[in-house]
């Protein structure tokens, strides 16, 4: 693969949404063939699997770390200052702009997949007072009773 084919910023900016929305998002139908056959046809399938995993490692980074722009800017940096699979500036100025616009979304989508509890709908309750009972002392003991109304991640309700 060329040097120029994959400093192309407006493919390189395609390939990162690519992997994102199918890693981040869950269009799984953006697989590797399909994202080669649409932004980089001419490239060879040693070439792009190399890039395509360099790309979801630079993405996996980003996302774990949950960076700002502050941190990306010192990664980004640290990244264009390797020896081996270094960042081109035209790369890493997609990548500015890729996470700024879509840092939020993945975020997003993240943490709605990692969510573990149950979410409190509704409630409501009341207070009865026992009016017969076998014993005395049994009688106008309150009881409360509570009606809970909860939802799992997907908002069913239960």
């Amino acid at each position: 693969m060329t040097l120029k084919m994959v400093d192309d910023p407006k493919r390189f900016l395609a390939l990162l949404n690519g992997i994102s929305r199918r890693n981040y998002l869950g269009h799984s139908e953006l697989t590797d063939d399909f994202l080669k056959q649409e932004i980089y046809p001419d490239a060879s399938e040693e070439d792009f699997c190399r890039i395509c995993s360099r790309v979801a490692g630079l993405l996996k980074s980003l996302v774990s770390a949950d960076m700002d722009m502050n941190q990306l800017e010192v990664f980004l940096t640290a990244q264009m200052k390797r020896k081996e699979g270094t960042l081109s500036e035209e790369q890493a100025a997609s990548l500015r702009k890729f996470w700024k616009t879509n840092k939020q979304k993945i975020h997003d989508s993240i943490v709605s997949q990692t969510m573990w509890g149950n979410s409190l709908q509704k409630i409501s309750w009341r207070v009865d007072l026992k009016s017969q009972s076998r014993h005395a002392e049994h009688i106008n003991t309150p009881t409360a009773i509570m009606e809970l109304h909860i939802a799992d991640n997907l908002n069913t309700s239960k």
